[in-house]
């Protein structure tokens, strides 16, 4: 069966899991698909959200955020992804720092040719410093979300969600 559960990923499926996971900070940068997910969270008075104008400062404030006890979650594209990967290394591997990155897999299908070097890169990146993560398409998949929590928190290392699908079924495959 192929409907809107099944096939696409819904806002308020991943804002249910970033709550059920404690997350109360969104550290992100404003795209045109997350917005669905930005009204939400913004909605939410348990969040705070907290924009950014390039990636790499990202994981200077999630590391900041979570020494001080809190649980941020970091929005951005795979292009941001790979923008930020000094900051990767030194602010979040290098200090152990247990971190979620919600990443838009811009650029990649499941059916068909690949062509966008922004999906081609992604995860040969994630791999090469050594990043774990997991894929989310759908509303069905949601439950990764937690998992890659539960991962950054036993291992004390950033996890990657690649959302394969952004929110609203808005991306072709």
């Amino acid at each position: 069966m192929d409907d809107a559960y099944t096939t696409h990923l819904s806002p308020n499926i991943v804002l249910e899991q970033v709550l059920k996971n404690g997350v109360t900070d969104v550290v992100w940068l404003p795209d045109s698909e997350t917005n669905g997910l930005f009204l939400l969270m913004k909605a939410e008075p348990s969040l705070c959200l907290i924009g950014v104008s390039r990636e790499g400062p990202a994981c200077s404030l999630a590391a900041g955020l979570s020494t001080g006890g809190k649980t941020p979650v970091v929005l951005i594209q795979n292009t941001g992804l790979m923008e930020c990967g000094d900051s990767l290394r030194g602010w979040l591997l290098g200090l152990n720092i247990p971190v979620v990155f919600m990443v838009g897999y811009r650029g990649w299908k499941r059916q068909g040719v690949t062509q966008d070097t922004a999906a081609i890169y992604t995860e040969p990146f994630l791999n090469a410093f050594g990043i774990h993560y997991y894929l989310v398409e759908s509303d069905a998949d949601a439950t990764r979300i937690t998992v890659a929590f539960e991962e950054a928190k036993r291992k004390k290392k950033p996890v990657v969600v690649l959302v394969g699908e952004e929110y609203g079924g808005s991306n072709p495959r």
